[in-house]
Formats: structure tokens, sequence, C-alpha cells
């Protein structure tokens, strides 16, 4: 028997999934939240086998949690599910070790085969995620200037990421120009929206 964790906010998605979950003969769902905060203390508690987590969640990050329980409770393997296709979300999946990723218009057979793949020691990317990622290129971005676009991110102001970088205030904000232009962003914050959608932060 699989036994399955959802992660997911939207009570109405949260209780179709325990559902469609609770139909299929070998698979128990153990334990549901509706935060990412939540998640690693559900899965100390319930042990599953798997844990299904949407991306957009309150408290903690779906992407976050997921590192967090392979950290502390490494035996449980997850499937990411995500309404938004982003290749900067896979590539922060693959580095939080995550065995799978699905889109949430998928068809309910391929959720249930794919927790069955990831229970059993294989890895699933939905085809269109796996496309998208691939068809981004490159980033145009230089180490400085991706590090002080990151920093930026954070809510440093460009005198903090001067102080933190050891630039200067002028260096920094030059960094900050040619990185809106070499993406073709509006202003600084459209450049960071820009290069964390491309999982180049």
């Amino acid at each position: 028997m699989i036994r399955v964790l959802i992660a997911e906010d939207m009570r109405i998605l949260r209780e179709a999934l325990c559902g469609l979950l609770g139909l299929e003969s070998d698979m128990v769902v153990v334990a549901a939240v509706e935060s990412g905060d939540r998640i690693v203390p559900a899965a100390l508690e319930h042990r599953p086998d798997v844990a299904v987590i949407d991306i957009e969640l309150p408290g903690m990050d779906g992407l976050q949690a997921a590192a967090e329980l392979r950290d502390r409770l490494p035996d449980c393997r997850t499937l990411i599910l995500t309404a938004v296709g982003q290749p900067g979300n896979l590539r922060r999946g693959i580095a939080a070790q995550v065995a799978g990723f699905m889109v949430k218009d998928s068809r309910p057979q391929d959720l249930t085969d794919a927790i069955r793949t990831v229970a059993a020691g294989g890895r699933v990317v939905d085809p269109q995620l796996a496309y998208a990622a691939l068809a981004v290129a490159g980033s145009p971005l230089t180490a400085r200037e991706a590090d002080v676009l990151r920093l930026t991110a954070s809510g440093a102001t460009p005198r903090e990421v001067s102080a933190q970088l050891h630039l200067s205030y002028g260096t920094v904000r030059n960094y900050l120009a040619s990185a809106v232009t070499k993406l073709g962003a509006r202003n600084r914050v459209d450049a960071i929206r820009i290069a964390t959608a491309a999982g180049w932060l």
C-alpha cells in the first residue's frame, strides 16, 4: 500500500485529490495539509511513501518544503504539482531532488501512474515542463549580475548589495542596469521576475 501525503492550499482541490486517490486499491492518503510549513511535521508523524506537493503554498513554498522533507525524511519521495510550468521551478525541483513534476491539468490516471512510479523509485517529469525547460537558453547574465539581482530580489537596497559584495554603489547600479537591458526587462523588478522564471537566479 502506497502511503500518500497531500499538500494543497485550495480545499476543493485537496479534497478532490484525497477522493481520487481513495479510489485506488493500492493507495491510502495518510495526511492532507493546506500549508507548506505543515508538510514536514505531518510527514514525520504519518511517514508517507510519497508527498504530493503544490508549489504555491502559504507558510512555506512547496519546493522549500520538499527540500526540507528530503533532509528530514529521505525515504519519502516527492511529486510536485504545479499550475504554472516555469522552467525555473523545474530546475529548483531538480536541485531539491524531487522525484516527479506534474502539471495540475494532467489526467487523473497520469497522476496516479506518476505516484506509483515515484513510489517505486522512478522519476516522472511532465513532457510539457521538460520541453519548456529545454527550450530556455542559457543565462545571458554574468555571475556578478546574477548575484546583484539575487540580493536585490531578497529585498536588499543597492547600497546594501554594494556592502555585501564589496562593490561600489555605482558598480551595483551598473550591474542592475546591464541585467535589465540583457533580459529586455522594463525595470529591475521585471528583470528579477524574468530571471527567476527562467531559473537563472
